[in-house]
């Protein structure tokens, strides 16, 4: 299966709690190309991980557009979001031991994962698609554990537990990969092991992946990072390199460096300096020069 697209249009979540109203995203304009490998990158409460199970289908948009590949998320049942998650999208839950069968090896945590795609596919009469399913083998073989096929998830270590996590997400060969929090509570081996893993699926399967992370480190080593912010898409950034980000209605979210020199309701002078340069200048609050 060649990688999903992602597109979101002014998407927005409310979450009702108790009465209240509270903002989880107000406004999200993202897209994410079919093979990119995007991680999503803010700090607690930011709204990345609603965006993520926004993109799984777990939730369902408040106002605004979401396709993932051919499906409009605001327009599914709760079968067909079933179905989609159990054939196109995979989703690997924040905290390794959440996504896996703690008494069972990591051969039959494959072969368990793959029951809700081949139950999906004898109700239909696409055949194909149970022969399309990847050999539990040659899962553990995308994530190096091919050796570890049959060894108690004791004798795992945490980075390894966290591969099979990503494993079981690939179990039914989905075209997009949703991580949450991949590499959280690892070591730098472990984590580099877990990033590896992913970027060589991306890179052999074409599998198109958005992880949330917290860590600017992990982001640098992606190839695009996405910055949530107070439920906005903030700046992105190319291999550790951040730049700002021009969204549908022109307004410009800065990186957060520059706005710890330009506070929010600061005023800015924009010149067009050539066709493909255009210079911020900061101003008193009557215009003039500062």
């Amino acid at each position: 299966m060649t990688g999903i697209p992602v597109a979101c249009n002014g998407l927005v979540h409310i979450y009702r709690l108790e009465g209240n109203d509270v903002v989880a995203l107000s406004g999200v304009d993202l897209d994410v190309s079919g093979g990119e490998v995007v991680g999503l990158l803010g700090p607690s409460g930011s709204g990345k991980s609603t965006l993520l199970n926004l993109f799984a289908g777990l939730l369902r948009p408040s106002a605004g557009r979401l396709t993932v590949g051919r499906y409009e998320i605001a327009r599914m049942d709760e079968k067909e979001l079933a179905a989609m998650r159990a054939r196109d999208v995979g989703v690997v839950l924040q905290g390794a031991m959440r996504n896996l069968l703690p008494y069972a090896s990591p051969l039959d945590n494959v072969r368990f994962a793959q029951r809700g795609a081949r139950r999906l596919a004898r109700g239909s009469a696409d055949k194909v698609a149970i022969r399309a399913l990847p050999e539990p083998h040659e899962v553990l073989g995308l994530v190096g554990l091919a050796e570890h096929a049959t060894t108690p998830l004791t004798g795992l270590t945490p980075g390894q537990c966290q591969r099979l996590a990503v494993g079981v997400g690939l179990a039914g060969r989905p075209g997009l990969l949703l991580l949450d929090e991949p590499t959280s509570q690892l070591d730098h081996e472990g984590r580099d092991e877990v990033l590896q893993a992913v970027l060589d699926i991306n890179r052999d399967l074409g599998t198109t992946v958005v992880a949330v992370t917290h860590d600017p480190d992990v982001a640098a080593m992606l190839p695009r990072t996405v910055t949530i912010r107070d439920g906005r898409v903030g700046a992105e950034g190319r291999r550790g390199e951040e730049f700002a980000v021009v969204s549908r209605d022109g307004s410009l979210t800065l990186p957060p460096d520059v706005l710890e020199r330009v506070p929010p309701g600061s005023l800015l002078k924009v010149t067009i300096i050539e066709d493909d340069a255009v210079r911020l200048d900061r101003t008193g609050n009557d215009g003039s020069a500062a």
